[in-house]
């Protein structure tokens, strides 16, 4: 396995050390992941078609990423790398609070799910590469954006799928996300910084100089009749695919 080490330091020590703050709570759906609970059925339901699509696989398959690769980035404590691990993946999940990946592992021992956790800066693990990568709502977190696409970029198998989600940099984003989000407890405090939020324009200038080519995003959208769901309104958050171009 080709070895991918880019040793730039992304990740920011107040960041992780909130995210490490959550980790007791982070499988309680009503607790203070309460909004990742209610967002992952929605990323799950995009990652699931991407995958198809990639790999032309068996849309009826319960395991299309048997035989393959995953590494999940920013993986917090499982949340979606033991949904990846029962669609049949081989799956690592990399995050930068080690309270996180202590989290991880107790809960996937608990389901008896075998994964890799491994805590750290994504560039410095000796990871080799990877079939998927999925890195959902890290990018808006981390120190210099484009050394951590290129760790991204250089952990992709040829051939591979990249899927990233991220709030977009918007007023509504600003107003809801942040403002209206954290006053009402829908997210923790100190959760997110609006100026560190990535539009598409500018995530596909990042892909881009990372030698990948995005897709075309979808939104992440809510709505008092659908809750969270798959939109064309990425005024809030979006969700895309990348390629080795």
């Amino acid at each position: 396995m080709k070895r991918a080490s880019i040793t730039n330091e992304t990740i920011r020590p107040q960041e992780a050390a909130h995210f490490g703050k959550l980790a007791a709570d982070w499988w309680d759906p009503k607790g203070s992941s309460a909004m990742l609970h209610k967002l992952n059925p929605v990323r799950l339901g995009f990652i699931r078609e991407a995958i198809d699509l990639h790999w032309a696989g068996d849309i009826r398959s319960v395991k299309p990423l048997a035989g393959k690769s995953a590494l999940d980035v920013g993986c917090g404590a499982g949340l979606l790398a033991e949904p990846l691990a029962r669609l049949g993946a081989n799956v690592t999940g990399v995050d930068a609070a080690a309270e996180n990946i202590a989290a991880a592992r107790l809960h996937a021992e608990g389901s008896s799910l075998n994964i890799a956790y491994r805590h750290g800066e994504l560039g410095a693990l000796g990871l080799g590469q990877f079939d998927l990568i999925t890195c959902m709502e890290v990018l808006e977190h981390v120190a210099d954006k484009p050394a951590f696409v290129a760790q991204l970029a250089a952990h992709l198998a040829p051939g591979g799928l990249m899927i990233l989600s991220t709030p977009n940099r918007t007023l509504k984003s600003r107003l809801l996300m942040v403002g209206a989000a954290e006053a009402v407890g829908a997210v923790p405090k100190g959760t997110h910084h609006w100026e560190d939020f990535v539009t598409p324009d500018e995530l596909e200038e990042l892909l881009s100089g990372a030698g990948m080519v995005m897709g075309e995003p979808r939104g992440i959208a809510f709505s008092a009749s659908k809750g969270l769901h798959l939109s064309g309104d990425l005024a809030l958050n979006y969700i895309v695919t990348a390629r080795t171009a």
